[in-house]
């Protein structure tokens, strides 16, 4: 059975006392080495292996870093006290950062959830919390960070469509991007936390579609904004003629019979929905002539 490993803390003490002590010991061998003849300097010689086994005890700790402390393979705790510290001299001190890292991934080429082909990418802001899982629960966690946020940035691209279509409300990549921040930093999470990583943030830093369809769907985004100008367009004007007729009517300006109306819609429509200048045309005659 597995036994999973967390974080706890270490023994260890300031390095500093141990300084003044070790400093104490190399004065007594060297005063015994010359005050001292005959047989009795060997006591001297003893002091020596002494002081090794002191000074190899001692190691420095970073802000924002830890220290993992094992003794013959079996994890003893970690050290995270700034400074010089000193702890058992059989211990072997791993170093392992506790600093806030970023992470920007491959641009990968995947399908969105209605298959068309998209180039992505993404960039992820984390941070070690347990070190004790970091370095004995995974292999390398560096290299799990950057394989499992790639996979979780596919398994995110399959599941929204590149952009929104025929006015549908649903969430796509290119339009909600908060919201499918917010999704692929839980979807990261749930896959390194038994890492002892923690995801600050992860976002979408490149989207397109692949090169094979980038033309085809450019031509329909302009189509759809031409479209949805167009109505934007001919709401305003539809407004606009029936706003002219309710003002002829109520100020009783000039009496107008159906086909008078009709020609009149027709005019004001062309010359508003339009996409170029109109010209004037000076009628001389009549509606009926």
């Amino acid at each position: 059975m597995t036994i999973h490993t967390v974080e706890r803390k270490g023994w260890s003490i300031s390095g500093y006392p141990i300084v003044l002590l070790l400093i104490i010991n190399i004065a007594i061998f060297l005063t015994t080495l010359i005050s001292i003849d005959g047989e009795q300097k060997l006591f001297a010689f003893i002091l020596v292996p002494l002081s090794i086994f002191i000074g190899v005890g001692f190691y420095m700790v970073h802000p924002k870093q830890a220290r993992v402390l094992t003794l013959f393979g079996k994890y003893k705790g970690s050290d995270k006290n700034t400074g010089l510290r000193w702890s058992n001299p059989l211990y072997i001190k791993g170093k392992i950062s506790l600093r806030i890292r970023n992470f920007e991934s491959e641009k990968l080429k995947v399908n969105d959830q209605l298959g068309n082909p998209i180039e992505i990418a993404c960039v992820v802001v984390w941070e070690v919390t347990d070190s004790a899982e970091a370095l004995f629960e995974v292999d390398d966690y560096e290299s799990f960070v950057s394989i499992q946020s790639e996979a979780a940035l596919r398994n995110l691209a399959t599941s929204y469509p590149y952009d929104q279509h025929d006015g549908e409300e649903q969430i796509s990549l290119r339009s909600h991007a908060n919201q499918v921040a917010t999704a692929l930093q839980s979807e990261i999470q749930s896959r390194l936390s038994k890492a002892g990583v923690n995801v600050i943030e992860a976002r979408i830093s490149h989207l397109a579609y692949a090169p094979e369809i980038a033309s085809a769907m450019l031509q329909r985004q302009q189509a759809a904004a031409i479209i949805s100008a167009r109505e934007r367009i001919v709401e305003g004007a539809v407004g606009m003629v029936e706003l002219a007729l309710n003002r002829l009517n109520e100020k009783q300006l000039v009496e107008l019979d159906e086909e008078r109306k009709a020609a009149m819609v027709s005019n004001l429509l062309v010359v508003l929905c339009s996409d170029k200048n109109t010209q004037p045309v000076v009628n001389t005659g009549s509606l009926y002539n």
